[in-house]
């Protein structure tokens, strides 16, 4: 099989605007990741292409990016999904709302900055047991917030809302997921601070519902519906047993 990668190049030290570079690479199995593909085009062609990349088995989420116009994890992204001729196209950017530093490698600030204000850890000033066991939770408890703890922080769900385009000041669906995380969870108690933050101007209403964010999720987590519960909660408070 042969590929032509249509990349996205940009580099600020040397004055000239983004442009497009394609790349042919042949004997390519249809098994083979987009990542692998990059690596060759790194090595085996032009060493200057910049790209985030660490684990490679989707774990770390370093390598997030545009794929064929779709938010997605390079090293999750099979050759075969992209096409099946003898001869498949493949065009790749970098992710878009967070500016970029050097071809497919964004500033990744912007969203932590976000993902930061929305106190992303477990608070609880109470004692521990006397047993000197861990805070104990049930099943249904964890049951409540399990699938927003499956997030990665690889920012291919808010780079991928039309709300964090037109107004990088919106949290965005990542940092909303991370705090629902600690909001529905039963242990935790800084629900109410969290949800005040989220309430503001620039939190989870910005939200429009398009449903982008879902989809562009590599771990499947049901995005749209934890910023729906979050909503909820907003309104009605949090219930705890």
């Amino acid at each position: 099989m042969q590929i032509t990668m249509r990349i996205r190049r940009f580099n600020p030290e040397n004055g000239q605007k983004p442009f497009w570079q394609e790349f042919q690479l042949d004997d390519v199995e249809p098994a083979d990741r987009v990542l692998e593909l990059l690596h060759r085009v790194k090595w085996e062609q032009d060493g200057t292409l910049a790209f985030r990349r660490s684990c490679a088995h989707g774990v770390c989420g370093s390598d997030g990016m545009r794929i064929n116009g779709v938010n997605r994890l390079a090293c999750k992204v099979l050759v075969r999904t992209l096409g099946d001729s003898d001869h498949v196209k493949i065009q790749i950017e970098p992710l878009l709302g967070l500016p970029v530093l050097k071809d497919l490698i964004v500033d990744m600030e912007p969203f932590f900055d976000h993902y930061r204000r929305v106190m992303p850890y477990f608070v609880n000033d109470s004692l521990p047991p006397d047993d000197g066991r861990e805070r104990v939770q049930s099943p249904e408890d964890r049951e409540r917030f399990d699938d927003t703890t499956k997030c990665i922080l690889c920012a291919c769900c808010t780079t991928s809302c039309p709300s964090f385009w037109a107004n990088g000041a919106y949290v965005g669906p990542a940092a909303i997921v991370q705090a629902h995380r600690f909001v529905f969870d039963s242990r935790d108690q800084a629900a109410d601070e969290r949800l005040k933050i989220l309430a503001e101007p620039d939190g989870v209403w910005r939200c429009r519902t398009i449903f982008n964010c879902t989809p562009a999720c590599p771990r499947d987590i049901e995005v749209t519906r934890a910023l729906g519960e979050v909503k909820l909660a907003i309104q009605r408070g949090v219930k705890r047993d």
